[in-house]
Parts: C-alpha cells; structure tokens; sequence
C-alpha cells in the first residue's frame, strides 16, 4: 500500500513538472518540484530550485532564463534552506503558495502569507519583468501578492522601494550573508520617510551610506542606479495617500538592468553585455571616503576631490570639535560653533552665507516650507526661529525651501548639483566672510548690498587692490590650461568646466613656493629622487610630518608643460589604491610643479631588474603586484569618471609603496576616450618602444587594447626579470616577447621564469600568467582580452584560450612602416611626448 501510494506521488510530482514546469503559472493545487521549471511567457525570467555559488543546499528563487549566466534577483527561503533535491512549491484552493522542504513535510518553510481568497480561483504567474505574481478572481486580475513587494537583494525595472501608508509594508533591499548564502545580510537600503525623503543604506541599524533628499536632486548625486535618462528610463515618484515609493520603468525592453546590494554594502548598477557575456557594472557606491554618512562628522562639507590636506573642511562658522584629531585625518567629531556665546545666533549684523553646489544635508530633523516661497522668505523663515541652522531653496513645480534644525550631517560637494546650503553664521562670520571674497570685477560691486546697506566706498578701495592682485593669479593659472598659443594640446570639456569658475580648481589644493622650498630645503641635490626630460623630482616633508615628491617642471620644458597639463586635469579626478596620490601643485612665479605622495620604494624596474631587489620579490609578491597594477588599469578604462588611455604603461612608471604595492604614475600622455569612442589616433605618437602596441607605434591608432598590450608586456617582464628591449640572439628580432613565444611553443615556457625566484614559484600560476601575458601582447588588437576579462583570468581558474602571433618587431603590421617609425621613439626606456592631437 505504501509503496503504491509513492508510486501515485511520483506520477503526480512528475505530471505537475511537465504540465506546469514548462509554463508562466502554478495553478490552485498544482505544484512544482526541484529540478522543474516555471518560465515566463516571454522567457525572460525562470522560477525554481538553485544552489548558490559553491553551497549545496537548495533555495527557491528567480532568476534571468535567457543569459548566459545564472543571475539570481529573487530568494524565498533566505534563512532556511533546504537540504537536497526534495523541495516542493504548491499552490492552494484558498490563494497561497507554500514551500516545504519534501512532499511529507506538513510545516512550510516559506509561504506567501495571504490571509483571504476565493477557492479554486487562484494562479500564481511569473511575468517577464521578474515579478512573482498571485491573482485571484474569475478573470485573475485581482494581485493579492506579488515577489515584487518582497525584494532580496535585487532592484528590477517596475520595483518600487519606499512604504505603503495603506498596509504599512516597507519595501526594501537586503544584503546575501556571502555569495554562497542568500541569508540576510548586514546591509539593508531602504526609504526613510520621515521630513523630506531620503534613500539610506545600513549597516545594521547605522545609517552606512545615504542619498540625496528626495526628488528635486533627480537622483544624480544618490547612491543608486539610474540617472534620469529619459530615452532610455523613466523615473516616478510617487507620494500621496497611498504610499511614498521611487521606481524606474526601463523604456527599452531590449535591456537588460538591475542593481544589487552585494555582501560588503556596495550597491552596484549593472546591464547585460550581450557582446562580452556578462554583466557590467556602470556605477558603485559606496565607492570613496565622501560616500560614507557623515565621514567629517556634523557641521562640515566633505569634498571627494580633494584628498590633501583633507577632505574634510568645516561649514562657514564653525571649527573643529577636536583640533588634534581633525590635523591627525580623523574628522569624525566634526565641528562646532567658533564663537561659544554664538551657540544661539540671533542677533544684529547675522546673514547666510552660500555652500554651493553640495548633496545637501541629512534632512531628517529638516523642516519643508510649502510651495511658492521665494528665497527671500526661506531666509526669512529661518531667522524666526533661532534654532534654524540653515535652510535651502527648492524647485518642484514652484519654489519651497528646506530648513535644518540643529548640526547639519553628511554634507557633501557635488559639482553637478544644482543647489546651494546657506548657513546661518553670526555678525562677526559674515563680515568676515565678505571680506574674504575676492576676485571681482568692479561692476559688480556698482550694485552689491550687504545686509540691507551699500558697501562703503571707502571698504572698497581698501580691497580693489588685493583684489585685483588675485584675479591676476586666477587668470594666469586659467592661461596655463586653457593657452592661446595655436597648440592643439588635449583638454577635456568637461574636465575643464567642473574646474572653471569655483574658487580657482578647487579640486586641486595650491601649495605656496615658499612651503615647498621649505619642504625640499630650497630643493636642495640631496633630495633628488630623479630626473627626466620634464624636469626633476625631489623628496619632501611638510610640517605636519606628510612626506612628498615634487615633480618641478623644467623652464625650457615645453614637454613638461604638456604633461603638467594633462596630469593636472587628469589624476586630481583619479582616486583609486593602485594609482599615485596626487596631493597638489604650486604655480607661482615661473614655477609649475605637482605635489604626489612619497613612495618609499620608488619604481618597479629598480626593482625588478637589479640582482639584489629582484630577490625580495617572490612569486607571491610579484602576483599581488600584477594583479594591483591590472585593477588599476580596468580602474582607468571602465570604473572612474572618464575612460582613461594611460598610454605610457611600463615598469618605471609603476611606483611601489612601503608594502611594495602598486601605483601606476605619470599621466602626461593620458588620453580621454568619449562614452562612445572605441579608439582614438594621433598625429604625434610618443612612448617608450617595445611597451606601445603595433597599431599605436605604426599607424598612432590607440585604444584600451593599448594598454592591455603594455600590460602584457610588464606581466611578461614581471615573469623573467628580464627588460623588453634586451636582445636574446644574434638575430635583433629575438626580443622578450619573442624569447617567451618561441618557448611558449616548444612547451618549454618555464625556461623563461626568472630564476631568483627559484623555491617560491606557483608553476601552474605561473603558467597561466604566461598565457595570459601572449594573449594581451597579440598583434590582431580585436584577439586581445580587454582589461575587464585580464582581471578576470588573473583570479580565477576559468580556462584560456590559446594564444595567437604576438606583435613585435619582425610581424607584419611593424614591418609596414618600421622604417618610418624607428626615428619616432627611443630603445633605452626614455619617453618622449609631443603635442598630442586627436
């Protein structure tokens, strides 16, 4: 009798697979066992049995049916897994869905929870935007519960994150414990409702990461995935009787999006590369030290490009709370009023001075003024109560403001905001405050008031001239980058714009000649840390104990000054571990010099190719070091604010820490590709020969498979402790990248390991750095992996292809001009850059 009775439940569970596993819905009691499938209509999404990364255990989830990789972005049975095959989902004559974890079991895992429906008129569909839907009803349009109100980790197109007011549900993303365990995690993003609406992430229950207040950003300074591109996206928000939410419907169905809250708290935008075969990341936060809440404490404006001397700078009348600590980098006391009898404020001669461009404040405790106030009101809001600390002018649909009570929190610079803090200072701030403006034209001040009286004539003749000397060094600085010389030198737009007109490159601290003679003693011979064709380099030390290197530029230098332009409008936007600091620079007099942080070690090559510093480098460390230096450069082409060509990779120009970790230096001949530009090509090539590429060294063409070229060819040097120019044989031809092919053939490719790392070597490591070294050396650019799939093969063990003919001197697309380029570029490692042009 029993075995009857499994012989009936196996023909059951095997005529549900095939009846509803190959279909969109669960009808009332049907059900769907491991290893059937519930596939939506259009085949987009597919419900059923997984086991995450390298667990065993089994969840019942969504994910993407028709890509090449399983992406989950739906988890019922988070924190109780299911161990085995047997796990079974049913549905119910009274509208519910139940999980267990086998036919027998009689307490579901996981269920849907519907308290009400109808018998029998119940069918749970699985619909192509990803949501899991529950209707009822004669004609099923009825939803009584939908995957979509209960997100995991994973935000969809249609999904909305906020709170209903009618049932009191919160829809928000949480965090897989790991990539093996979709258990919740410790990060949670989430609606907080109360003031003006704000997105949030937590670390628990402390606020981790927080967005922008509510709308009127349009969400271009949130820590969230789509900007409003209203070609492609549709933004709503919606805050009414019904609930307070944020979606987005994605307007082409051809794309493939979504954002996901990883395990360590970032949250990362992502679309499906159809041509790659994977998904890529287009934004990530938290992602630098201004992203984190309230990293420079209450009271003060954390800007994220500047990183010397500090990010940190307290809000107009305030001072650091604890002044040791705050010189010592830690900000997060934040500050205090300057004046303790000006804690409250009220009072004659007070005012509002302007924070401009910023994310503004935590508006938690803030206050919303109703539509239609003017600026003037909100000002004068703000000073009916002593307690208002600062208000905001707002534009949605007509004008309001903001007003914050109390210590203003997690204020941040954000170039492209449209909108301005103004704090309430004292009467002694904001006569200070004015008197600190400078670099203003006269007409301006025919018409400037000043808390409702005219600037004396008298105040202004004892500024013009202080004034006028100011303007003066603003306007030689703006001739530097922007020269009327006829030069055709490389500039970038938008670089430039977000530097124009805001406090003279606000981005980049100037330092005075006098602190950095001090700091070099008068750049004193004992100092120097080298020299090139740009100038010299020498070591340094503030007062404050900060060691430097100060690039100085050669007077006569008109390559210098190229690179000074370029580094200066280039790596004062990077910040990233495997790229050099740059703190600084100091125009003064006829000086033009950029301020880096010191590397102790200097550069790889001196390293690498002495005797003795090639023994402290073990295959362990030269490992970390390759894959430091690759993280940097897929940094530069795909993860910072532009697509960056470094052009001018090679061993001298990777810096090397005091833990011999890698920063890839020198930007002077860095090139910006547009979001849609696949290469670029210039007229004047410049580079250190045998690192540049066959399409670059012939024909100027350059692309990211440049530089990939360039890696690979410092991975190859990396291997042999042997530089790419030696000569291995009679024959010239014979250079590393041929030595290493030509073994690589024989199958004898560790002959070319170096042998000082004879005892520490990983072989099979070591051979797959090889392989991957001659796959990025490949002479057909379009065979060569892109720095997304180099880092990729680097860390994993997934398998290679097989290398095809490298480029170097000797194949064909070197020999079509050899002769023409030969005189273009140096063979004893010295770079030469010349006007750049596109």
């Amino acid at each position: 009798m029993e075995s009857a009775k499994l012989v009936l439940l196996s023909l059951l569970l095997f005529w549900h697979q095939t009846c509803s596993g190959s279909h969109d819905t669960i009808a009332a009691n049907e059900s769907i066992s491991d290893g059937s499938l519930v596939i939506s209509r259009g085949g987009r999404f597919a419900l059923g049995f997984f086991s995450p990364g390298s667990s065993s255990y089994r969840y019942l989830g969504i994910w993407y049916h028709d890509i090449g990789e399983q992406t989950v972005v739906w988890v019922a049975n988070r924190n109780d897994p299911i161990t085995g095959t047997s796990g079974i989902l049913t549905g119910h004559g009274y509208c519910n869905l139940f999980l267990y974890s086998n036919s027998s079991s009689k307490l579901p895992l996981w269920s849907a929870n519907v308290s009400a429906g109808s018998n029998g008129t119940c069918v749970a569909q699985l619909l192509d935007s990803g949501n899991f839907v529950l209707k009822e009803g004669a004609s099923k349009r009825i939803t009584v519960w939908q995957s979509f109100d209960y997100p995991s980790d994973t935000v969809l197109p249609g999904m909305k994150i906020g709170l209903s007011r009618r049932t009191g549900l919160s829809s928000f993303l949480t965090s897989w414990r790991s990539e093996d365990d979709p258990g919740i995690g410790n990060f949670s993003y989430k609606l907080k409702p109360s003031a003006s609406p704000q997105l949030f992430m937590y670390q628990g229950t402390i606020p981790y990461c927080r967005g922008a207040p509510w709308q009127w950003e349009r969400w271009r300074s949130v820590p969230w995935p789509w900007e409003s591109n209203h070609d492609f996206f549709n933004d709503t928000f919606d805050n009414n009787e019904d609930g307070i939410y944020y979606s987005t419907a994605i307007m082409d169905s051809s794309v493939y999006m979504r954002a996901v809250v990883d395990p360590s708290g970032i949250l990362k935008s992502m679309t499906w590369d159809e041509g790659d075969g994977r998904w890529k990341a287009f934004y990530a936060s938290p992602k630098q030290k201004c992203d984190f809440y309230g990293t420079c404490g209450p009271n003060s404006k954390c800007d994220p490009s500047i990183v010397f001397p500090y990010e940190c700078a307290c809000l107009p009348g305030y001072e650091p709370r604890f002044p040791k600590k705050w010189h010592l980098r830690d900000g997060s006391g934040g500050c205090v009023r300057k004046r303790a009898e000006a804690t409250s404020i009220c009072g004659e001669g007070e005012g509002f001075v302007r924070v401009e461009k910023v994310k503004l404040p935590d508006t938690s405790a803030a206050v919303w003024v109703g539509l239609g106030t003017s600026k003037l009101n909100c000002e004068g809001e703000c000073r009916k109560n002593c307690a208002c600390s600062a208000y905001a002018t707002i534009d949605i649909g007509g004008k309001g403001c903001l007003l914050w009570y109390g210590e203003l929190v997690d204020t941040v610079y954000f170039p492209v905001s449209f909108h301005d803090l103004y704090v309430r200072v004292d009467a002694e701030e904001f006569g200070k405050n004015w008197r600190n403006r400078t670099g203003k034209e006269l007409p301006f001040f025919c018409g400037l008031w000043l808390n409702e009286g005219f600037v004396s004539f008298v105040e202004f003749l004892r500024m013009y001239p202080v004034m006028c000397l100011r303007t003066a060094k603003k306007r030689r600085i703006r001739n530097l980058f922007h020269p009327n010389d006829g030069s055709n030198h490389f500039t970038d737009s938008v670089v430039t714009e977000q530097m124009e007109g805001h406090s003279v490159y606000p981005e980049l601290p100037f330092f005075s000649l006098n602190a950095i003679r001090a700091a070099t003693d008068n750049f004193s011979p004992a100092n120097t840390l080298g020299r090139g064709g740009f100038g010299s380099v020498y070591k340094g030390r503030l007062p404050n104990g900060q060691e430097i290197a100060v690039k100085r530029l050669s007077a006569n230098s008109r390559q210098g000054l190229e690179q000074f332009r370029n580094e200066v409008l280039l790596i004062a936007k990077l910040q990233h571990r495997n790229l050099v600091k740059l703190h600084g620079c100091c125009i003064e007099e006829e000086e033009q010099m950029l301020i880096y942080e010191y590397l102790p070690n200097r550069s790889l090559d001196l390293f690498l190719f002495d005797r003795k510093g090639g023994t402290v480098l073990d295959w362990t460390r030269r490992f970390s070091i390759i894959v430091g230096i690759a993280r940097g450069i897929l940094y530069l082409h795909q993860d910072s604010r532009f697509r960056i060509i470094h052009r001018d990779l090679k061993t001298s120009n990777i810096l090397l820490d005091g833990e011999l970790n890698p920063k890839i230096s020198d930007f002077g001949m860095a090139m910006i590709l547009e979001a849609d530009q696949v290469h670029g090509k210039t007229a004047s090539i410049g580079g250190t020969y045998g690192y540049m590429s066959p399409e670059y060294a012939v024909f100027g063409k350059f692309s990211e498979k440049s530089d990939v070229f360039s890696f690979g060819v410092i991975l190859l040097e990396m291997i042999t402790g042997k530089k790419i120019n030696r000569v291995y044989s009679e024959d010239d031809n014979l250079n590393l990248i041929t030595y290493v092919w030509e073994r690589w053939k024989e199958e004898k490719a560790l002959e070319v390991v170096d042998s000082s790392m004879e005892g520490s070597l990983n072989a099979q490591e070591v051979l797959k750095c090889i392989q991957i070294g001659l796959l990025c050396v490949e002479e057909d650019v379009q065979d060569r992996p892109n720095m997304s799939m180099t880092v990729l093969m680097l860390n994993t063990a997934m398998p290679l292809p097989r290398p095809k003919q490298p480029g170097f001197p000797g194949t064909s697309c070197f020999n079509k001009s050899r002769g023409a380029a030969e005189g273009s570029f140096s063979v004893n490692e010295v770079t030469l850059t010349g006007v750049i042009t596109r």
